[in-house]
Protein backbone atom coordinates (compact mmCIF):
# COMPACT_ATOMS: atom_id res chain seq x y z
CA UNK A 1 0.00 0.00 0.00
CA UNK A 2 1.60 3.24 -1.05
CA UNK A 3 0.62 5.12 2.61
CA UNK A 4 1.84 2.16 4.03
CA UNK A 5 5.63 2.81 2.57
CA UNK A 6 5.78 6.10 2.23
CA UNK A 7 5.03 6.29 5.82
CA UNK A 8 7.40 4.02 7.10
CA UNK A 9 10.43 6.15 4.99
CA UNK A 10 9.17 9.56 6.95
CA UNK A 11 9.80 7.57 10.08
CA UNK A 12 13.09 6.00 8.90
CA UNK A 13 14.29 9.11 7.78
CA UNK A 14 13.82 10.48 11.62
CA UNK A 15 11.47 12.64 10.70
CA UNK A 16 8.80 12.17 13.93
CA UNK A 17 8.85 14.92 16.19
CA UNK A 18 9.74 17.39 13.95
CA UNK A 19 6.22 18.79 13.79
CA UNK A 20 4.75 19.30 17.18
CA UNK A 21 1.18 20.55 17.88
CA UNK A 22 -0.30 22.68 20.12
CA UNK A 23 -1.76 21.86 24.08
CA UNK A 24 -2.52 23.43 26.60
CA UNK A 25 0.19 20.97 28.32
CA UNK A 26 3.09 19.42 27.33
CA UNK A 27 4.99 19.61 24.19
CA UNK A 28 3.64 17.64 21.73
CA UNK A 29 0.04 17.06 20.71
CA UNK A 30 -1.88 14.11 18.71
CA UNK A 31 0.95 11.49 20.47
CA UNK A 32 -1.57 9.67 23.06
CA UNK A 33 -4.44 11.28 22.21
CA UNK A 34 -7.53 8.04 21.53
CA UNK A 35 -10.03 7.80 18.63
CA UNK A 36 -11.60 11.13 19.08
CA UNK A 37 -14.89 10.73 17.96
CA UNK A 38 -15.91 6.62 18.83
CA UNK A 39 -19.29 7.74 19.51
CA UNK A 40 -19.12 8.77 15.76
CA UNK A 41 -17.50 5.77 14.46
CA UNK A 42 -21.22 4.77 12.36
CA UNK A 43 -20.50 5.66 8.72
CA UNK A 44 -23.38 7.65 7.04
CA UNK A 45 -25.17 5.83 4.49
CA UNK A 46 -24.36 4.87 1.17
CA UNK A 47 -26.48 6.50 -1.72
CA UNK A 48 -25.58 10.08 -0.90
CA UNK A 49 -26.20 12.29 -3.58
CA UNK A 50 -23.17 13.44 -5.73
CA UNK A 51 -22.66 17.12 -5.88
CA UNK A 52 -19.58 19.09 -7.01
CA UNK A 53 -19.00 22.70 -6.15
CA UNK A 54 -17.38 24.89 -8.58
CA UNK A 55 -15.21 26.89 -5.97
CA UNK A 56 -15.05 27.29 -2.24
CA UNK A 57 -17.37 30.66 -2.22
CA UNK A 58 -20.44 27.74 -2.82
CA UNK A 59 -19.69 25.14 -0.60
CA UNK A 60 -22.85 24.76 2.08
CA UNK A 61 -21.21 26.01 5.51
CA UNK A 62 -23.98 25.91 8.64
CA UNK A 63 -23.45 25.32 12.63
CA UNK A 64 -24.35 21.75 13.73
CA UNK A 65 -26.90 20.72 16.13
CA UNK A 66 -24.72 20.47 18.98
CA UNK A 67 -23.86 24.39 18.53
CA UNK A 68 -20.49 24.11 18.38
CA UNK A 69 -19.43 22.44 15.48
CA UNK A 70 -19.21 24.45 12.05
CA UNK A 71 -19.67 22.22 8.90
CA UNK A 72 -18.73 22.79 5.40
CA UNK A 73 -19.97 21.04 2.45
CA UNK A 74 -22.34 18.41 0.83
CA UNK A 75 -24.77 17.38 4.00
CA UNK A 76 -25.27 14.39 2.56
CA UNK A 77 -21.36 13.17 1.74
CA UNK A 78 -21.12 9.65 3.33
CA UNK A 79 -17.42 10.62 5.03
CA UNK A 80 -16.06 13.43 7.29
CA UNK A 81 -13.15 15.01 7.58
CA UNK A 82 -13.17 16.59 11.76
CA UNK A 83 -10.56 19.13 12.60
CA UNK A 84 -9.88 20.61 16.51
CA UNK A 85 -8.35 23.78 15.46
CA UNK A 86 -6.52 26.79 17.72
CA UNK A 87 -6.18 30.15 15.49
CA UNK A 88 -2.97 30.36 17.21
CA UNK A 89 -1.43 27.62 16.83
CA UNK A 90 1.44 27.34 14.29
CA UNK A 91 0.87 23.58 13.86
CA UNK A 92 -2.76 24.31 12.37
CA UNK A 93 -1.59 26.71 10.48
CA UNK A 94 1.14 24.27 9.17
CA UNK A 95 -1.87 22.13 8.65
CA UNK A 96 -4.18 24.37 6.83
CA UNK A 97 -0.91 25.40 4.78
CA UNK A 98 -0.45 21.77 3.75
CA UNK A 99 -3.19 18.71 4.42
CA UNK A 100 -6.10 20.23 4.76
CA UNK A 101 -6.33 21.81 0.84
CA UNK A 102 -6.00 18.21 -0.23
CA UNK A 103 -8.87 17.72 1.81
CA UNK A 104 -10.67 20.98 0.90
CA UNK A 105 -10.35 19.56 -3.06
CA UNK A 106 -12.18 16.25 -1.80
CA UNK A 107 -14.95 18.42 -0.43
CA UNK A 108 -15.85 20.46 -3.65
CA UNK A 109 -15.83 17.08 -4.84
CA UNK A 110 -19.06 16.32 -2.39
CA UNK A 111 -18.38 13.09 -1.12
CA UNK A 112 -16.72 14.74 1.90
CA UNK A 113 -17.72 17.08 4.35
CA UNK A 114 -15.45 18.59 6.83
CA UNK A 115 -16.08 19.57 10.78
CA UNK A 116 -14.65 22.18 12.87
CA UNK A 117 -14.13 22.50 16.40
CA UNK A 118 -12.29 25.31 17.53
CA UNK A 119 -10.44 25.85 20.49
CA UNK A 120 -8.56 29.07 22.23
CA UNK A 121 -6.41 27.48 25.03
CA UNK A 122 -3.45 29.55 23.37
CA UNK A 123 -4.61 32.51 25.14
CA UNK A 124 -3.81 31.11 28.66
CA UNK A 125 0.01 29.89 27.11
CA UNK A 126 0.52 33.30 25.58
CA UNK A 127 -1.54 35.59 26.96
CA UNK A 128 -4.11 38.18 25.12
CA UNK A 129 -7.45 36.82 23.66
CA UNK A 130 -6.80 36.21 20.11
CA UNK A 131 -7.47 33.24 19.90
CA UNK A 132 -10.72 33.71 21.26
CA UNK A 133 -11.51 37.07 19.46
CA UNK A 134 -10.38 34.91 16.30
CA UNK A 135 -13.13 32.28 17.02
CA UNK A 136 -15.76 35.02 17.70
CA UNK A 137 -14.69 36.31 14.53
CA UNK A 138 -15.32 32.66 12.39
CA UNK A 139 -18.29 32.55 13.68
CA UNK A 140 -19.90 36.11 12.67
CA UNK A 141 -18.60 35.09 9.13
CA UNK A 142 -20.47 31.79 9.31
CA UNK A 143 -23.27 34.22 10.21
CA UNK A 144 -22.78 35.98 7.09
CA UNK A 145 -22.14 32.64 4.68
CA UNK A 146 -18.14 33.33 5.00
CA UNK A 147 -17.04 31.32 6.77
CA UNK A 148 -14.71 29.04 4.46
CA UNK A 149 -13.30 32.08 3.00
CA UNK A 150 -12.41 33.88 6.16
CA UNK A 151 -11.16 30.57 7.83
CA UNK A 152 -8.73 30.38 4.45
CA UNK A 153 -7.86 34.26 5.18
CA UNK A 154 -7.06 33.91 8.83
CA UNK A 155 -4.56 30.83 8.70
CA UNK A 156 -3.25 32.35 5.36
CA UNK A 157 -2.08 35.27 7.12
CA UNK A 158 -1.26 33.38 10.72
CA UNK A 159 1.99 33.72 11.43
CA UNK A 160 2.21 37.77 10.23
CA UNK A 161 -0.62 38.70 12.67
CA UNK A 162 0.99 36.61 15.76
CA UNK A 163 4.71 38.07 15.01
CA UNK A 164 2.50 41.96 14.78
CA UNK A 165 0.70 41.83 17.08
CA UNK A 166 -2.23 39.12 17.22
CA UNK A 167 -5.96 38.84 16.39
CA UNK A 168 -6.87 42.23 17.69
CA UNK A 169 -10.08 43.83 16.52
CA UNK A 170 -8.95 45.87 13.71
CA UNK A 171 -6.85 43.20 12.86
CA UNK A 172 -9.58 40.71 12.12
CA UNK A 173 -11.51 43.59 10.36
CA UNK A 174 -8.44 44.35 8.09
CA UNK A 175 -8.68 40.56 7.34
CA UNK A 176 -12.14 40.62 6.43
CA UNK A 177 -11.67 43.25 3.67
CA UNK A 178 -10.14 40.61 2.02
CA UNK A 179 -13.35 38.65 1.48
CA UNK A 180 -15.49 40.42 -0.61
CA UNK A 181 -19.00 40.84 0.84
CA UNK A 182 -18.18 39.77 4.86
CA UNK A 183 -17.60 43.37 6.19
CA UNK A 184 -20.96 45.32 7.14
CA UNK A 185 -22.18 46.42 10.20
CA UNK A 186 -23.25 43.51 11.59
CA UNK A 187 -20.31 41.47 11.11
CA UNK A 188 -18.48 44.48 12.30
CA UNK A 189 -19.92 44.96 15.74
CA UNK A 190 -20.20 41.31 15.86
CA UNK A 191 -16.12 41.43 15.58
CA UNK A 192 -16.17 44.19 18.12
CA UNK A 193 -18.29 43.32 21.11
CA UNK A 194 -17.33 39.53 21.11
CA UNK A 195 -21.15 38.96 20.07
CA UNK A 196 -20.43 35.19 19.80
CA UNK A 197 -18.67 34.64 23.53
CA UNK A 198 -20.95 31.98 24.19
CA UNK A 199 -19.84 29.97 21.20
CA UNK A 200 -16.49 30.36 22.53
CA UNK A 201 -16.65 29.03 25.24
CA UNK A 202 -19.06 25.99 24.27
CA UNK A 203 -16.46 25.36 21.61
CA UNK A 204 -14.12 25.51 23.93
CA UNK A 205 -15.50 23.13 26.32
CA UNK A 206 -16.27 20.73 23.61
CA UNK A 207 -12.80 20.51 22.62
CA UNK A 208 -11.75 19.63 25.77
CA UNK A 209 -14.60 16.65 25.72
CA UNK A 210 -12.83 15.06 23.03
CA UNK A 211 -10.72 12.17 24.03
CA UNK A 212 -9.73 10.74 27.39
CA UNK A 213 -7.37 13.58 28.07
CA UNK A 214 -9.81 16.03 30.11
CA UNK A 215 -7.36 19.50 28.76
CA UNK A 216 -8.24 18.61 25.11
CA UNK A 217 -6.30 16.38 22.56
CA UNK A 218 -4.32 18.80 21.23
CA UNK A 219 -4.22 21.04 18.26
CA UNK A 220 -4.45 20.09 14.98
CA UNK A 221 -6.25 17.13 15.94
CA UNK A 222 -7.53 15.19 12.73
CA UNK A 223 -10.69 12.72 12.52
CA UNK A 224 -11.41 10.99 9.52
CA UNK A 225 -14.55 8.92 10.16
CA UNK A 226 -14.35 8.78 13.64
CA UNK A 227 -10.73 7.65 13.91
CA UNK A 228 -8.34 10.09 15.00
CA UNK A 229 -5.09 9.98 12.60
CA UNK A 230 -2.25 10.73 15.37
CA UNK A 231 0.89 8.96 16.78
CA UNK A 232 2.52 7.28 13.88
CA UNK A 233 0.22 8.42 11.14
CA UNK A 234 0.48 11.98 12.70
CA UNK A 235 2.99 13.52 9.78
CA UNK A 236 0.43 12.19 7.29
CA UNK A 237 -1.84 15.58 8.21
CA UNK A 238 1.09 17.80 6.54
CA UNK A 239 1.22 15.78 3.99
CA UNK A 240 -1.21 16.62 1.12
CA UNK A 241 -0.57 13.55 -1.05
CA UNK A 242 -0.94 10.89 1.80
CA UNK A 243 -3.31 12.73 3.85
CA UNK A 244 -5.86 12.36 0.55
CA UNK A 245 -4.75 8.73 -0.34
CA UNK A 246 -5.28 8.09 3.38
CA UNK A 247 -9.18 10.06 3.81
CA UNK A 248 -10.32 8.57 -0.20
CA UNK A 249 -9.38 4.78 1.12
CA UNK A 250 -11.56 4.95 4.40
CA UNK A 251 -13.95 6.85 2.32
CA UNK A 252 -14.12 3.24 -0.14
CA UNK A 253 -12.83 1.03 2.11
CA UNK A 254 -14.12 1.86 6.10
CA UNK A 255 -12.83 -1.66 7.05
CA UNK A 256 -9.12 -0.29 6.24
CA UNK A 257 -8.80 1.12 9.38
CA UNK A 258 -8.90 -2.08 11.86
CA UNK A 259 -7.61 -3.96 8.97
CA UNK A 260 -4.70 -1.50 7.77
CA UNK A 261 -4.64 2.07 9.62
CA UNK A 262 -4.73 1.74 12.97
CA UNK A 263 -2.30 -1.49 13.49
CA UNK A 264 0.35 0.54 11.28
CA UNK A 265 -0.55 3.81 13.42
CA UNK A 266 0.33 2.22 16.51
CA UNK A 267 2.67 -0.09 15.13
CA UNK A 268 4.67 2.94 13.82
CA UNK A 269 4.41 4.12 17.29
CA UNK A 270 6.05 1.77 19.25
CA UNK A 271 8.93 1.88 16.93
CA UNK A 272 9.48 5.32 17.63
CA UNK A 273 9.96 5.11 20.89
CA UNK A 274 12.27 2.59 20.86
CA UNK A 275 16.28 3.83 21.68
Amino acid sequence: MHIRTTVRAVIAAGLVGIIAGCAPVGPEAGGAAPDAQKSKKARPGAGAEKVRYASAERLPERIASDGTTIEVGNPAARSTVHAYEDPRCPAVEMYERTGAGAVHKLVLGGEIKTEYTFASFKDDRLGGNGSKRAVNALRAALEKGKFVEYHAVIFKNQAAVESSGGFTVQRLLKLADKVPGLRGEAFDRAVRTMKYRSFVTASQQAYQQTGDDPIGPGTPTVVVNGHTINNGLWHVNFDPSLLRSLVTELHDSPGLWDLVYKPYRDEVQDESLEP
